[in-house]
């Protein structure tokens, strides 16, 4: 096993005592939800900026239980026509975690891949428990899929996710598939939470993420609910087969590792196209943090190679190319 990444490991030494939820009760949390990262140059330094070439606008589209905040990212130059529209999810433990959170990403795909993305704010816990973020994240899905047109995207579509943002995104690929639409032409899960009905252990190598850390979240998203539903542990559906092809990205440091490499197995057993990598050294929420990562610039480039193979038409390909 590869050393872990140092200014990561001094990073998850430095944010986890304030931002940690273990042994928290429900009210520090909500009130840790208030507070706000700074917008200044050491920030955009560490979490990343939007890119360049990327418009951005923010606006509040119909949810299940009031309007959801969405994130829209669409590129300034010409790119593939149809445009692929892709639908992002963040993480944050499905507790924390806002449209900032995918800037840099989002961005990144905007640019990279030429596609229209949509972020969703998703409601998050313990203020509103499964299914709460399941059913904005679809709800989210369905506008962006029905105002493509609108929104110059009408290309395939695929969705993004990391961390609870991946099983967010897991669980869109089930739901679309069940509910017959919309239809999905690729998942990139980005160190997804795929099988809830377990705590991975921890160690001390295990940057970000403590085994109090894990369970409270856990706690916190679930309350009453059966881990076991497939709308909470995509791994655990009973049928794989219809999915889109999969980008499973993980870290060799992360204890949900294993997570993403059963989820890719699952996947790879159901016949479906599948690309798993594992990045040495890294910890969960590498891509979060570009700055301090080395490995960031290598993850976002596959991410956005993989998602121009998959939503990219071979017309628009060549159209762009020319």
């Amino acid at each position: 096993m590869a050393p872990i990444d140092r200014r990561l490991q001094l990073w998850a030494w430095f944010v986890r005592r304030p931002g940690s939820v273990a042994d928290r009760s429900e009210a520090d949390v909500i009130a840790m939800q208030h507070r706000r990262v700074p917008d200044n140059a050491v920030s955009k330094f560490i979490l990343g900026a939007a890119r360049p070439g990327a418009r951005i606008s923010d606006q509040a589209i119909p949810g299940p239980d009031g309007d959801i905040p969405v994130r829209i990212y669409r590129p300034v130059k010409a790119g593939p026509d149809p445009r692929p529209l892709i639908v992002y999810f963040h993480g944050g433990g499905f507790v924390f975690g806002d449209l900032r959170m995918g800037d840099w990403m989002c961005s990144s795909a905007a640019v990279a891949v030429g596609a229209v993305v949509v972020s969703a704010d998703y409601r998050l816990a313990p203020k509103h428990p499964f299914p709460a973020a399941v059913d904005d994240c679809y709800a989210t899905l369905q506008w962006a899929a029905d105002n493509a047109a609108a929104l110059g995207a009408g290309g395939p579509i695929g969705v993004m996710g990391e961390s609870a943002g991946g099983n967010l995104a897991a669980v869109m690929c089930l739901l679309a598939r069940d509910r017959g639409g919309p239809r999905l032409s690729h998942q990139a899960l980005i160190y997804p939470a795929t099988d809830l009905t377990r705590v991975p252990a921890a160690t001390s190598t295990t940057a970000f993420l403590s085994d109090g850390e894990m369970r409270a979240y856990r706690s916190f998203y679930l309350g009453d609910a059966d881990p076991g539903d497939p709308r909470i542990s995509p791994l655990l559906a009973s049928d794989h087969g219809g999915l889109p092809a999969a980008l499973v990205q993980v870290g060799e440091h992360d204890p949900l590792r294993d997570d993403g490499v059963r989820y890719a197995e699952a996947l790879r057993a159901a016949g479906l196209p599948v690309r798993l990598t594992e990045y040495v050294g890294m910890p969960h929420g590498f891509l979060n943090f570009p700055g301090l990562s080395r490995a960031a610039p290598q993850a976002i480039a596959e991410i956005c190679a993989e998602q121009r193979a998959a939503l990219v038409l071979p017309s628009a390909a060549g159209a762009a190319a020319s």
